[in-house]
């Protein structure tokens, strides 16, 4: 508990759902480019240099520059000088875990009973209608 101007106790209480999402929309957009999940994804593992990156995933360091600056506005990485490069890190070890976590669901496979259409994923319309689910047990 805090004690406020008035010197009664006050408890801090956490953002209301709708105001949780409002902050993390950003960040989750800022997430949602597969180069920047890339990017972020190698970060999990460790800090790395523009150039590293570069090695790694075969992008120009221009591009990947432009990738980082979202992930750097939204305070996903931080970023810090090391002689003559500059050391893109995670923004915090919290979220470590949850990009390990999402790199994780790359390899379960899918579970029996999973919506699919005709036993495949469902595949996206032109039409902009969202296809017919079923699930695979019961086609």
């Amino acid at each position: 508990m805090r004690s406020s101007a008035t010197g009664r106790a006050s408890t801090v209480r956490p953002l209301p759902q709708s105001d949780q999402a409002r902050a993390l929309a950003p960040m989750l957009r800022a997430m949602a480019d597969e180069t920047r999940l890339t990017l972020l994804l190698l970060l999990a593992i460790e800090s790395r240099t523009v150039k590293e990156l570069h090695q790694l995933t075969g992008l120009s360091r221009t591009l990947i520059s432009h990738h980082l600056a979202p992930l750097r506005e939204q305070r996903l990485v931080t970023v810090f000088p090391k002689g003559r490069s500059n050391v893109y890190a995670l923004c915090c070890e919290s979220l470590r875990e949850p990009a390990r976590l999402l790199a994780a669901l790359t390899s379960i496979p899918s579970a029996p009973g999973a919506l699919t259409v005709g036993g495949e994923p469902p595949a996206a319309t032109t039409d902009g209608t969202r296809p017919s689910l079923r699930t695979a047990a019961h086609p």
